[in-house]
């Protein structure tokens, strides 16, 4: 009696362990070659970054496209070789002298990237290509590109212009000349002049290439 009662005592304990794990081990194992069926909702429940979804891999090329602006943004606009001390100098006579300057214009540039304004010089820069280029096919495609970098209120690097100017610009984009953007480009050299350059040269980066250059100097 003792025995058939030691027999159906395991057997009990028997079937509780399979119930026991019989539940949860096919959640945590699944089938042999098959993915975690949480695996594709995983971002319905965290946003954390080792989901492996769609979201993911746009962000990742939101990331990548942004590393890249910001790379090329970053680059010097122009070569050209080292200034001289005459010519930083004459930098602090006129503004123009100093937008005739290849080496003048890349230090204003570096300085319009400090106050986050760099796009000024850029669409100056664009425009004084734009205006030498003489075919029409290349014109209106400059021209587009120009527009949506720099005209174009959706842009990240849209510069300040009255809406007499925008207004024209819109007007005469779908047919555009060399001197489509002519206004726009004037009325920003203005902003420049009357408002930036003032502070780049009273600003440590003008005057420490003007010590710098006068300290080399033979004259010194």
């Amino acid at each position: 009696m003792g025995s058939e009662r030691m027999e159906m005592r395991k057997r009990q304990m028997s079937v509780q362990q399979e119930s026991a794990t019989g539940g949860t081990a096919p959640a945590q194992q699944g089938q042999p070659g098959q993915a975690n069926p949480r695996g594709s909702n995983a971002c319905c429940f965290c946003w954390c970054c080792c989901c492996s979804c769609s979201w993911n891999e746009d962000r990742d090329d939101r990331n990548r496209k942004a590393s890249y602006d910001i790379k090329e943004g970053t680059a010097d606009c122009e070569d050209c070789p080292k200034p001289t001390l005459e010519e930083v100098r004459s930098w602090g006579q006129s503004f123009d002298k100093l937008m005739c300057c290849p080496a003048g214009r890349n230090s204003f540039r570096q300085f319009l990237r400090t106050e986050f304004s760099e796009e000024n010089m850029l669409f100056w820069l664009a425009c004084e290509e734009f205006s030498k280029e003489t075919n029409k096919s290349a014109i209106e495609e400059k021209a587009r590109v120009i527009y949506e970098d720099y005209i174009s209120i959706l842009s990240p690097k849209e510069v300040s212009l009255d809406s007499r100017v925008r207004e024209a610009i819109n007007r005469n984009i779908l047919e555009p000349t060399s001197h489509t953007f002519d206004d726009a480009q004037l009325q920003i050299y203005t902003l420049m002049q009357r408002d930036s350059y003032p502070r780049y040269m009273n600003s440590p980066a003008y005057k420490n290439l003007l010590n710098t250059l006068s300290e080399q100097s033979p004259e010194s």
